[in-house]
């Protein structure tokens, strides 16, 4: 796991590994951070590839960039995908339809993928009708997904619930 050195408040960047190349090379992705202790750091970002995690979440993390959530933050992240690339358009209509719920949107500058972070409080009823009325509006194939609600086996993990 690649992480630059913290600055005096800790910040960093830290690589998350995607997955693997046909040839076994980690392929990765990194994220704006907070080190909180040694191997241990906090997501600032969502990510936008890799799954499980998102903005706030306290993560354990190895030296291929394989990760462990030591303990859930407060977000939801929500992973769009579109083919052709999404226009400045889309981007704009999905940011008003998180607006209400203080969901953040972000893209890379080609609009490849969407990222939302979103307060798992506005729950994911709401965030559904959101993404479900945007979705509607999108010219193209489009897919999306949360990325830390289900576990492997697809049922859902339920961190968000009360204990």
């Amino acid at each position: 796991m690649s992480a630059q050195s913290p600055d005096h408040a800790g910040r960093c960047h830290v690589s998350l590994q995607v997955g693997r190349t046909s040839s076994g090379k980690p392929v990765l992705e990194t994220l704006p951070a907070r080190a909180v202790g040694p191997g241990l750091f906090e997501l600032v970002g969502s990510p936008g590839l890799v799954e499980g995690c998102a903005a706030g979440d306290l993560l354990k993390i190895d030296a291929e960039g394989l990760f462990q959530v030591e303990r859930r933050g407060p977000n939801l992240c929500i992973q769009a995908f579109g083919e052709p690339a999404f226009d400045a358009d889309s981007l704009e209509a999905l940011t008003k339809g998180f607006a209400p719920l203080n969901g953040l949107v972000e893209a890379p500058a080609d609009r490849r993928f969407i990222v939302v972070t979103v307060p798992a409080s506005a729950g994911c009823p709401a965030v559904e009708a959101v993404m479900d009325a945007w979705s509607a509006s999108v010219s193209g194939q489009l897919e999306w997904e949360f990325s830390n609600v289900f576990g492997a086996d697809g049922e859902p993990l339920n961190w968000w619930q009360p204990a």
